[in-house]
């Protein structure tokens, strides 16, 4: 199999921390955006931001800047599938969506992605840890973005249902000290999250 493309999903509108964007909050002076592309992209042939509005504001990531093509903002979904699609036009078989608010995720995610789907026609995972899954942790096939964009147009908006109807695998991650899918939600979390790297 090819190694997957990379896409940081960064749609969402970050309402639990007051608007605006969440992956360009600074960690221990890095954006958090900065911090999920470093970890990711060694792992992936090539790397993609999904994120709606003005793509001006992440000019200095480097990265192409895809926009939902579902409107209304219709969730990490659609983020899945804007890096389905643009993978696609790349030649790619695979996508391997992250968080950008999840600056500690596992530096082994894309092959243990690949590990648990082994021998699925069209390999589909999502990650877990301490008995919880994580949806927007996923390997997905670029053979199911017709499926995808057909599933967001009748509504639907769960990424666990999403996989789950197609047979997703799930691929699980130790917890030590610290959950590896901790995310950051709140001015409470990133304040947690400085505490960690200290």
């Amino acid at each position: 199999m090819k190694q997957p493309f990379g896409v940081i999903l960064a749609g969402g509108l970050a309402t639990r921390m007051g608007g605006g964007d969440k992956a360009l909050l600074t960690l221990g002076g890095q954006t958090l955006l900065s911090r999920v592309a470093e970890r990711l992209e060694p792992q992936v042939a090539a790397l993609a931001l999904n994120a709606n509005g003005d793509p001006g504001r992440f000019s200095t990531a480097g990265l192409p800047v895809l926009p939902d093509s579902v409107p209304g903002h219709p969730g990490p979904l659609a983020g899945i599938l804007a890096g389905l699609d643009w993978a696609a036009e790349q030649g790619g078989d695979t996508v391997v969506s992250v968080a950008c608010d999840t600056p500690f995720f596992p530096c082994d995610l894309v092959p243990q992605l690949l590990l648990a789907a082994e021998g699925m026609p069209a390999p589909l995972a999502l990650a877990a840890s301490g008995g919880r899954t994580h949806p927007v942790f996923g390997l997905w096939p670029v053979a199911l973005r017709d499926a995808l964009r057909a599933a967001l147009l009748r509504g639907e908006r769960r990424v666990r249902g999403f996989a789950e109807a197609h047979g997703g695998r799930l691929a699980a991650f130790p917890v030590g000290e610290l959950d590896p899918f901790f995310n950051i939600n709140s001015p409470a979390d990133l304040a947690a999250a400085e505490t960690v790297l200290a």
